[in-house]
């Protein structure tokens, strides 16, 4: 199979010739979302070929009881499923009475899809010929609206070619869908009821167990040759399904256009009772506005988001494509507005993962958030942790934790965790130690201060109350130690003394510690509330620093490396350069107990470390771990090239940082995993962003200064990006012969370049080389 399809191009996603074996990946590549709902490229119309049918509604979901061979104590009672939502996009078409499917069409010529990423946009062009000889010409247009975020719009259009047709066009909705992706098969919705009226049409139904209701609908009306025409369908309602039949006979040569709105009202916005209510007045709304104002609002809206976000590459069209892509696909799936959401790391692409976060969202997203939005953004994410903190001591109380300690989930929808592999969910434990350093590094960006105080202390403590219970002392060893653990390596289980883990743990402690003491001197009111809520003592706290100033490291004198977990060197180590090809994905060739006792490295676990923490490191020990650690990983999580590409850019190894760029932008456009068709990899795509502006761009904050240490790939002649520093953005371009940059604002700023001062006025370009 041709994985490698997507046409170049620095704005939009393009494929060209219809192949059946490439639905399903197209589907994902070509998803929409507009951060409240979203959908798989599916086709509109009649498709009875390999498909995997998705759309999803932000925040609903489905608590899918846990399937295990053998319960464990603290196990997860369920798996948080995204679930697949009634469709609201289906236009059945006929044509002379033949039912229009490409699967079963004689011939599909000048197919073209294209995801125009510029605004928002996704577009489908062919022509047909069906079974009965009947020839026509399609286009479709589809988006999800930013502006009303509960309303997508359809323009389906039909074109007589060689002579007269019959053109029967049912736009329906329908609840009878299922999941792909289900432990019992439970039947997920209920309906309760299917109405229509004046050419519109609602369904409600609610989910089972979770009981969120939804109000699906639809409105339809017509055009031919451009003029509105009054068309009375005839309804075909069922106990799952309405559709609205409206026939047309088109001469040759004639279009007939169906313009269609639909979405989902849900009683996470509004009120359970009014949901059809709701439903007719955002449909009076679109209406109102139409078809063409509303997309020329939506390129507006997208244009804003690109103003901000947008890299653009000069020299490098795959390279420009790949970045362009990640970004869309991150601003499609969170836009920062509700803070009871999060970014899942399918998105609305498709149903792997369940869950709505992961650590991932710490570690990799929020700087992206941080740098491209206000900072009211990413707030929003650490106020969804602060949210849950609750449901983390109910998670640490599970597996025998006491005193308020807080272990966060490792995936869940609502603080509960709903991960459904032991390894994973009792040991992969660094997760904690992502959402204190998330804390940290909004503080150290945005300046923002008052979120510790309001809301992260309570946070700290809950996690330095975990470490502090985890780790347990060693007399061998004479130090404490954490047993039992999986890194973020997750090819290693149930280890001992992961030095990521570890590392974290102290970390994590002492900033607990040092927060403490600021918020004690500098917030007395919030420091008396949060140790009168905690009840924390004196004798605790110095327990914990006890604890911290103890660990343990394993450490290689030989090598002169820390070791990723004790038995590390145990393992007979070879390198992936001396795996035959033939035996990579290892994850899908080989036996998990062989994977186990290798030595390959999934993603980033040490050189993890080394990326939270550069500033404890010098440039050698960087250097020195790199050069241990890389030729043993197999990058085989999404997760893992964009590290390895800022650390190599650090090292000034710009053709490796390049080939990991190039992996990390590209993974699912060029499908590196070969399992695009279940879904993107959103959380990862931030990753991309970091790879270019942490790792390309050398963006730092040092000394509560903003520093730049650019570097540019041979293969570009030029690239550029903004961010937002504390309310202040700055626009930064490299080529070979040096910087230049430009801040918009209305103070001066310093910089720091290549360790270098430089003050930045507003409006006037400063050029450095």
């Amino acid at each position: 199979m041709n994985q490698n399809y997507i046409k170049p191009d620095s704005w939009s996603i393009i494929e060209e010739g219809f192949d059946k074996d490439l639905v399903k990946s197209s589907e994902s590549i070509f998803s929409l979302g507009n951060g409240a709902m979203g959908q798989r490229a599916n086709f509109e119309e009649t498709y009875t070929g390999e498909t995997f049918q998705g759309s999803y509604i932000a925040g609903v979901y489905y608590p899918d009881k846990t399937r295990v061979g053998w319960w464990k104590n603290g196990y997860p009672e369920y798996f948080a499923k995204v679930l697949n939502a009634p469709n609201w996009i289906g236009v059945g078409i006929k044509v002379n009475g033949e039912v229009f499917d490409l699967n079963t069409c004689k011939n599909v010529s000048d197919f073209k899809r294209e995801l125009n990423m510029k605004e928002g946009l996704y577009k489908r062009s062919f022509k047909a010929v069906l079974p009965n000889d009947a020839h026509i010409k399609v286009d479709v247009l589809r988006f999800l609206s930013l502006n009303i975020d509960e309303v997508g719009a359809i323009e389906y259009t039909v074109t007589a070619l060689g002579t007269d047709l019959e053109i029967e066009m049912e736009p329906y909705i329908d609840s009878g869908i299922t999941n792909e992706d289900s432990n019992w098969d439970d039947k997920f919705w209920e309906t309760t009821s299917v109405k229509s009226e004046n050419h519109q049409a609602f369904i409600e139904a609610h989910t089972m167990k979770t009981n969120f209701k939804t109000c699906t609908f639809m409105q339809a009306s017509f055009f031919v040759d451009g003029e509105t025409v009054e068309l009375e369908p005839s309804i075909d309602k069922g106990e799952l399904r309405v559709g609205h039949s409206y026939s047309q006979v088109l001469k040759e040569g004639q279009t007939i256009a169906l313009h269609k709105f639909g979405g989902y009202i849900v009683d996470r916005n509004h009120p359970g009772k009014d949901l059809v209510k709701v439903a007719q007045e955002t449909l009076s709304k679109a209406s109102e506005l139409g078809f063409d104002e509303l997309l020329k609002k939506q390129k507006q809206s997208w244009a804003d988001i690109w103003e901000m976000s947008d890299i653009a590459i000069e020299g490098d069209v795959k390279a420009q494509q790949g970045i362009r892509f990640n970004i869309f696909q991150l601003n499609q799936t969170y836009l920062g507005r509700d803070s009871r959401l999060n970014i899942g790391p399918k998105g609305f692409t498709g149903e792997k993962y369940g869950g709505s976060t992961y650590w991932d969202t710490e570690a990799y997203c929020i700087p992206f958030y941080m740098a491209t939005k206000n900072q009211k953004v990413a707030r929003n994410l650490l106020k969804y942790r602060y949210n849950h903190l609750e449901k983390a001591i109910e998670n640490a109380q599970k597996l025998g934790f006491s005193n308020g300690a807080a272990l966060y989930p490792m995936v869940t929808m609502n603080g509960e965790e709903c991960h459904n592999e032991w390894e994973i969910t009792f040991e992969e434990i660094h997760r904690n130690g992502a959402i204190a350093f998330a804390i940290y590094n909004y503080y150290r960006f945005t300046g923002d201060y008052s979120y510790i105080p309001e809301m992260g202390l309570e946070v700290l403590i809950g996690i330095a109350r975990f470490w502090y219970q985890r780790a347990n002392f060693s007399k061998q060893k004479n130090k404490y130690v954490i047993l039992g653990v999986t890194g973020p390596n997750e090819y290693e289980n149930n280890v001992n003394n992961n030095w990521y883990t570890n590392y974290l743990a102290q970390w994590c402690i002492d900033f607990a510690v040092a927060q403490l003491e600021k918020v004690q001197d500098s917030f007395k009111d919030d420091y008396k509330r949060v140790v009168g809520k905690t009840q924390l003592t004196d004798g605790e706290v110095s327990q914990w620093k006890k604890v911290a100033k103890n660990m343990y490291f394993p450490y290689s004198e030989e090598n002169g490396v820390f070791l990723q977990q004790d038995g590390f060197l145990d393992k007979q180590l070879i390198t992936v350069s001396e795996l035959p090809s033939a035996q990579r994905p290892i994850n899908q060739k080989w036996s998990w107990d062989r994977i186990l006792r290798s030595p390959y490295i999934k993603q980033a676990d040490v050189l993890q470390g080394f990326y939270f923490f550069e500033d404890h490191f010098s440039v050698e020990e960087l250097q020195k771990h790199f050069d241990f650690y890389e030729p043993f990983t197999v990058h085989e999580s999404s997760l893992s090239p964009c590290v390895h590409s800022i650390q190599a850019a650090k090292l000034d190894r710009m053709e490796q940082a390049y080939k990991f760029y190039l992996r990390t932008s590209r993974l699912d456009l060029d499908d590196y995993n070969k399992e695009v068709e279940e879904g993107l990899h959103i959380t990862s795509m931030a990753g991309t962003w970091m790879s270019i502006v942490e790792g390309f761009g050398g963006m730092r904050v040092k000394n509560d200064q903003l520093s730049f240490e650019p570097k540019i790939p041979e293969q570009w002649s030029s690239y550029s990006f903004k961010v937002n520093f504390r309310n202040n953005i700055i626009k930064v371009s490299v080529r070979k012969q040096g910087a230049e940059f430009e801040l918009r604002g209305n103070d001066t700023l310093t910089i720091l370049y290549n360790d270098a001062e430089i003050d930045l006025r507003p409006g006037v370009p400063t050029k450095a080389s």
